[in-house]
């Protein structure tokens, strides 16, 4: 699966005494696919996982799914401390039509969490997967910062596609991405380079297919076997970028993606992408989807002024906002620009007066 570009972690809304806002939630999935994005988060740090129940983590997996466009690739957030509930909530996104799972590094019993530990983690989940798994590493919530050399060795499993690196160390991505050019994967997108998901293919299948789902591997390069039981026709396994193959109505053509790091700092996003990363999945983005693309985009067109200066319009407001205040500073945010925000659950605290005129002030000039 294709996971260049910008990626929003979505907030999870709630109602005041603590339900979930599922309207709330449609409302912001729908305009988020009216972004430039390349696709959406749901269940990540910022989208409090931590503090909902199963059901409704089940619950919120399936109203953004239905709420998303189909262009949009779906990351689905399914860490958990043990590999057993991380693929019980792994194969529920599947069943969703989930493209990947972001799985973060178990950590609550961090002195134990050896790399033999890790190893024998991610290559379990990644085993037993339906989804192709993306690490996620996230020291500042879980106190436990993944050593590059074990990202590196866990690139080798077919199923490990890349990390969601949110330690915010630039060094570590360039030594990860160096780490990993061997690795050589490819991926199905459309005749503009962008991804393609299966639920653009289901909806292209119309009524000859039954709309039937269409395999996760026949877009990563899965078995020919594989292929040819869920697509009409196949996608050549090591078809070349220039050879277009038509699934399931959709223009496909292979391109070359290795294993894909992202960042997971917008404040650090420029000099990230300098560094060998794809894109990243920003808690800034959120609010702020649009000016987050616009650092990418720039990047991408080979513009590294441009980058570099829509990197700094951001970096004082992403390094406030999302890194130092969190959730409850997101969410006004959220407010601030037009999505739906609302208030964190307990512990969390909505922001003060003083702090939410200090996040309107630092977004003054980053409306979207």
């Amino acid at each position: 699966m294709l996971l260049h570009g910008i990626f929003p972690p979505i907030t999870t809304p709630f109602y005041p005494d603590g339900n979930v806002y599922h309207k709330k939630l449609e409302h912001n999935v729908d305009r988020y696919s009216k972004t430039p994005v390349a696709g959406i988060v749901v269940l990540g740090s910022t989208g409090e996982a931590v503090m909902l129940s199963d059901s409704e983590q089940r619950e919120v997996l399936k109203t953004a799914r239905d709420s998303a466009a189909h262009n949009k690739v779906l990351i689905a957030g399914t860490g958990r401390e043990s590999a057993l509930e991380t693929l019980k909530l792994t194969e529920y996104a599947a069943e969703l039509g989930y493209d990947v799972a972001l799985v973060r590094t178990p950590h609550f019993y961090r002195a134990q969490m050896q790399p033999a530990n890790l190893l024998a983690f991610y290559r379990t989940v990644a085993d037993r997967s339906p989804l192709p798994v993306l690490i996620y590493n996230v020291p500042p919530f879980t106190a436990y910062n993944m050593a590059a050399e074990l990202v590196i060795e866990l690139a080798e499993h077919p199923n490990i596609i890349g990390i969601k690196e949110s330690s915010g160390d630039v060094e570590k991505i360039r030594v990860m991405v160096e780490g990993t050019r061997h690795v050589k994967r490819t991926a199905a997108v459309t005749e503009t380079f962008e991804a393609v998901t299966p639920r653009m293919l289901k909806a292209g299948e119309g009524k000859d297919h039954g709309g039937e789902l269409i395999s996760v591997a026949v877009l990563a390069g899965g078995s020919a076997e594989t292929m040819e039981r869920r697509a009409s026709p196949p996608v050549p396994r090591q078809a070349s970028s220039s050879a277009v193959s038509i699934v399931a109505g959709v223009k496909t053509r292979q391109k070359e993606v290795g294993f894909q790091v992202l960042a997971g700092a917008a404040q650090k996003l420029e000099p990230s992408l300098q560094a060998g990363a794809v894109g990243g999945i920003l808690g800034f983005a959120d609010p702020a989807p649009t000016a987050c693309y616009e650092i990418y985009a720039a990047w991408k067109e080979g513009d590294h002024e441009l980058a570099r200066l829509k990197q700094e319009r951001i970096a004082r407001a992403a390094t406030r906002v999302a890194s130092e205040l969190g959730v409850p500073a997101l969410k006004h945010a959220l407010d601030f620009n037009g999505y739906y925000g609302g208030v964190p659950r307990l512990p969390l605290l909505p922001l003060t007066a003083a702090t939410k005129a200090e996040v309107e002030g630092l977004l003054a000039d980053i409306r979207n």
